[in-house]
């Protein structure tokens, strides 16, 4: 082991603890989560569905691709779909990749092999980590729009999602089932004052 690549590496990851998910700071969304808390979202989330899903899938494989599916941010930071739109198409995969690599230098090749399936979303493990990402993000949405009443987190929600499992669909339409009837309570309240 080299203990000081080791170190940097852990560094980086402890990085993510302090960088903001901008999406929800950018829609007034205070004390937003970080990335670090969003990523342990993701493998809680991707452990829980596995569970769920009836077919084989390698957990060892999806916790990992699950634990390191933002650790570039730790370098690019946090930036929001929109900034990546405006770049060279293949520009986010092609930053995150230098990142990773600049931080796993010549070790820990078994990581970018793990990050490299995850980006090409070609394997059922790869696919279910894609799912538990965005069923976090929508959870946590809906949970900010519960305790907050922001209105400007409407457009996550705005066109429906579609999911690679049945499994997490379900849970995504429970979601969106549950922000409807929430939606409606708080229409009545405010007719109430109206």
């Amino acid at each position: 082991m080299n203990t000081l690549t080791t170190l940097t590496l852990l560094q980086h990851g402890n990085q993510l603890k302090r960088i903001a998910r901008t999406g929800w700071v950018q829609r007034g969304v205070v004390q937003a989560e970080n990335v670090a808390a969003h990523s342990f979202g993701v493998v809680f989330t991707a452990l829980v569905l596995a569970g769920e899903i009836e077919r084989p899938l390698n957990l060892e494989r999806i916790l990992l691709m699950a634990t390191l599916h933002d650790l570039p941010e730790a370098l690019t930071s946090d930036l929001p779909p929109a900034v990546w739109k405006l770049m060279p198409p293949g520009s986010k995969p092609s930053a995150e990749r230098t990142a990773l690599q600049t931080m796993l230098g010549d070790t820990n090749s078994d990581l970018m092999v793990a990050w490299e399936e995850l980006t090409a979303n070609e394997t059922d493990e790869a696919r279910l980590v894609h799912d538990a990402d965005k069923l976090d993000m929508f959870l946590q949405a809906l949970i900010y729009e519960q305790q907050t009443g922001n209105q400007q987190l409407g457009e996550f929600w705005h066109p429906p999602y579609r999911f690679y499992f049945a499994e997490a669909q379900a849970v995504y339409e429970e979601l969106r089932r549950r922000r409807t009837v929430i939606g409606n309570q708080l229409s009545v309240i405010s007719d109430r004052f109206d």
